[in-house]
């Protein structure tokens, strides 16, 4: 959370990739550092070690999420 916040405040289109378990404390993180808005996308827990083909089916099932959350929205 805290690398995309600072990206995003540089900036630098940034989306934060946060699992299930720990999404609550990316609420109270990106709210305490003032971006409560910052885009963020939501993977299964846990990631780590849990072996190359699956990190590849992880990121086939949430590339197009981080490609919307980098396009520009209306407002």
């Amino acid at each position: 959370m805290r690398d995309g916040i600072n990206l995003a405040k540089l900036g630098v289109p940034a989306v934060a990739l946060v699992t299930e378990e720990f999404w609550s404390q990316g609420d109270f993180v990106a709210q305490s550092l003032g971006m409560p808005t910052v885009p963020r996308v939501q993977l299964p827990h846990p990631v780590a070690g849990t072996g190359s083909q699956r990190i590849r089916e992880i990121a086939e099932a949430i590339a197009p999420k981080v490609i919307a959350a980098l396009e520009p929205t209306d407002g």
